[in-house]
């Protein structure tokens, strides 16, 4: 059994986030998430936070702190996309995707790191994507932003590492959410053949493995990249 913790997770109000959630609640810690609506799964701590704003994470801090005590991991989800090709794709549809998914992961992280810092103890999990070091016609924002957290995590292993705090990532491929399955069956089939593994991964099976992270048995694993893509990246 590995040693409970209080936990935070960004954008944990679907899709993977609420899959994270549940998983750590169902291995026994404490956790809460943060969500601009909505809410997470029964029994985690809802806090209304924009990762795109400093002042509304540090106040979700604060009141996971007070609730919970101090945040010992943390899991920067939170993320958005606005696909469309280079030529079409507009300077804010660029700047917002960086601001959100790249920028937000750091405002997370730094705020955390003061708590982990003096407790002597954290463990930082970026969720990046498959597209960060694959690459996707249409996604330069968004695979731009998912490739920089790979460079956060090293730096923050090699900043951070000798006080007992660890920096690495998850990069999912396709996931069965609402948003695969609304796709139309020949384009998810097209997807699926592609994947060495032939089908699309279940959100627990990302969960497993950032609460594995997160765990005792995963102390001296830093700067990391795991795929959960079913081969898809090659390890990248």
């Amino acid at each position: 059994m590995t040693t409970p913790r209080t936990v935070l997770i960004t954008g944990g109000n679907r899709g993977i986030g609420y899959s994270i959630a549940e998983e750590f609640l169902a291995q026994g810690h404490r956790v809460a998430v943060t969500a601009r609506s909505g809410s997470g799964p029964a029994g985690a701590l809802t806090v209304i936070a924009d990762v795109t704003d400093a002042d509304s994470i540090d106040a979700a801090f604060t009141a996971v702190e007070t609730e919970l005590g101090p945040v010992e991991v943390v899991v920067a989800n939170a993320g958005i996309t606005r696909d469309t090709l280079l030529l079409r794709m507009s300077e804010d549809d660029f700047t917002s995707v960086i601001d959100t998914n790249l920028t937000g992961a750091f405002r997370t992280v730094k705020r955390a790191s003061k708590g982990m810092l003096k407790a002597r103890f954290g463990r930082i999990i970026l969720i990046s994507s498959v597209v960060g070091l694959y690459g996707s016609a249409g996604q330069v924002n968004y695979s731009a932003s998912k490739a920089g957290l790979v460079g956060m995590a090293r730096s923050l292993t090699r900043e951070l590492g000798g006080r007992g705090i660890t920096a690495n990532v998850v990069a999912p491929g396709f996931i069965e959410t609402d948003m695969t399955a609304a796709l139309p069956e020949d384009q998810q089939k097209s997807y699926q053949e592609a994947i060495p593994a032939g089908r699309f991964a279940t959100p627990t099976e990302v969960a497993r493995v950032v609460a594995w992270l997160a765990g005792d048995d995963a102390a001296y694993i830093s700067g990391a990249v795991i795929p959960v893509d079913g081969g898809l990246g090659m390890g990248h």
